[in-house]
């Protein structure tokens, strides 16, 4: 939890309020509530799951530290494709929400992410399965145990 934080409901909260229009007025609803300098590599900001101090300061590269180090062929690949499918739904949505969804059962809340991203199909189950895999809970079943 030090170096990948969940992010941050207040941050959601305020894009969701102020619906920025532009990258610039994102970027100040970004750092807002952090004292230390912008242009400082290390800033506090970039230890959430999504990192978007890099973007702001000049590498214009989004990054996701949620993902364990790797050498997996099929777990690298399902990292990849749930990166894309986020990138796609960050793309697409037109709003976002800081509400908490069930969490009764990790995981078919997950599978039902998953498939509302659009990770359906034959061809995204390996993915499915390796993104839940240590999950608790029924993939099947919100309210049955494993």
């Amino acid at each position: 939890m030090r170096f990948c934080k969940k992010m941050d409901a207040a941050l959601v909260e305020k894009v969701n309020t102020r619906k920025p229009k532009s990258m610039r007025e994102l970027e100040e609803l970004w750092y807002a509530g952090y004292n230390e300098s912008r242009s400082r590599h290390y800033h506090n900001s970039r230890y959430h799951f999504l990192n978007l101090h890099s973007f702001f300061n000049g590498n214009h590269t989004v990054e996701l530290r949620g993902f364990n180090s790797e050498l997996h062929a099929g777990k690298i690949r399902s990292y990849i494709v749930l990166a894309l499918a986020l990138n796609h739904q960050a793309l697409t949505q037109k709003c976002a929400s800081s509400k908490k969804n069930q969490t009764e059962n990790e995981k078919f809340a997950m599978r039902i992410y998953l498939n509302r991203i659009g990770l359906i199909g034959d061809e995204f189950k390996n993915c499915r399965e390796h993104l839940c895999k240590n999950l608790s809970g029924s993939a099947v079943w919100r309210f049955r145990a494993a």
